[in-house]
């Protein structure tokens, strides 16, 4: 009981000074929706990236010869030291697959990107993308087919001139048709569709509905050894383990045929990366780590400055109310129930600007939401953490008027005018 009386009368006197409590407040607010405001906006787009970065699944990982992720996450390596690196090969892939006892489906891609389709003169954007792949794709990727079939070990061995499509570049062709058995061009060769893949949406905006799968075969076929830019094509190598505790003994094994396949002595580095799930969440992580650093700097400059604020507003309301505590302190009340009833309120004030803040915070961070396709989500951990610096800030800055009202002399104070 003792403690709701406390913040009866703290709200009460917050209350009896509106104007100016709502000015000490907007410092609060600001800090406080500062930093919720970054943190939701942050985890929203986290969220939705370690959906969307999960394709590979918690069995699978990708030998690639370039940095996932970009040069920005790999420092220590140069482009030009790595340009000089031999591609990865099918022949590679093949060693793995024969090696590699902790796996159980090891698949090998080439990618070409904005190419064109067409079919009877309905013709797309170069928004598409062409895998050469193995049978394995679909199982490592995730990806699976939805209507006809994926390709064949057969479709590989002789090269067959057939293609699974994505489901978006299958509505683009074929809307009112259903396209198996249906040949299409791409870049001008024809193919037979044998497959759609399921949809996929990316509120990303990857075209993970805009790409093409055909045997690798095929495509070494088409498009060659080089890329346009006349870059040696390398493959990614895609490896499942054969459960998710396998799958560190998978990369280690895979490491050590890779490092014999390539010629590397035991003292030199890996010339070829690995990637996974995990390593790309990593990468936005630290990405993002500086964003989230500089808006809780804001947050904590605008924290104190608003905690001043209220350190200033706490000293008037002491002074205002001088002879009130006289009073009180006349009629027996202690130092330390004075101390405590001004610390109160300080820290109600701060916690009442608080929830303001976070609410602001909440519904700015989810903006994204609004102008995206990404789920709404609500930090609650930021929203205890934004309480409690709130408490700190009522608890520090508050305390000297505390103190100062609490070392009132009564006659003193109640000769005060």
């Amino acid at each position: 009981m003792i403690w709701i009386e406390a913040v009866r009368m703290a709200l009460t006197a917050i209350g009896a000074h509106k104007l100016r409590s709502l000015l000490t407040l907007v410092g609060i607010i600001a800090g406080v929706a500062a930093i919720i405001a970054v943190m939701t906006g942050v985890s929203v787009i986290q969220n939705q990236m370690e959906a969307e970065l999960s394709v590979l699944g918690s069995r699978v990982f990708q030998a690639q010869k370039w940095p996932p992720g970009g040069f920005n996450n790999h420092r220590d390596h140069d482009f030009r030291q790595i340009q000089r690196w031999p591609p990865l090969t099918v022949e590679q892939a093949e060693l793995i697959r024969e090696k590699v006892k902790s796996a159980d489906l090891v698949g090998a891609e080439l990618w070409q990107f904005s190419v064109r389709a067409s079919y009877r003169g309905e013709t797309t954007e170069p928004v598409n993308m062409i895998c050469g792949g193995t049978p394995e794709y679909p199982e490592n990727n995730t990806h699976y087919v939805e209507l006809g079939r994926n390709i064949s070990n057969e479709d590989v061995r002789v090269g067959r001139s057939v293609v699974v499509i994505g489901y978006q570049l299958a509505q683009s062709l074929f809307p009112f048709t259903d396209p198996l058995g249906k040949e299409i061009k791409v870049d001008g060769r024809k193919y037979t569709v044998q497959g759609v893949f399921a949809e996929r949406k990316s509120a990303l905006g990857g075209n993970f509905d805009n790409y093409i799968l055909m045997p690798i075969t095929t495509f070494e076929k088409a498009y060659g050894a080089r890329d346009p830019e006349g870059v040696p094509r390398t493959v990614n190598i895609t490896v499942r383990a054969i459960s998710a505790g396998a799958l560190e003994d998978a990369m280690e094994e895979t490491r050590a045929v890779l490092r014999a396949a390539r010629g590397l002595s035991p003292r030199d580095p890996d010339n070829f990366f690995f990637f996974t799930t995990d390593s790309q969440i990593k990468a936005f992580n630290t990405a993002t780590a500086n964003l989230k650093k500089g808006a809780f700097v804001l947050g904590i400059i605008a924290l104190v400055v608003a905690g001043i604020g209220i350190m200033n507003i706490m000293l008037v309301s002491v002074t205002e109310r001088t002879r009130e505590i006289g009073i009180r302190k006349a009629l027996g009340a202690k130092r330390a129930a004075i101390l405590f009833q001004f610390l109160l309120e300080a820290i109600v004030l701060c916690n009442i600007g608080g929830v303001l803040g976070v609410a602001a915070g909440f519904g700015l961070g989810n903006l994204v939401s609004v102008f995206t396709h990404f789920a709404v989500h609500v930090p609650a951990e930021w929203a205890v953490r934004g309480l409690l610096f709130c408490t700190v800030v009522g608890l520090v800055f508050g305390m000297w008027p505390a103190i100062r009202a609490s070392k009132l002399v009564p006659i003193e104070a109640l000769r005060y005018e």
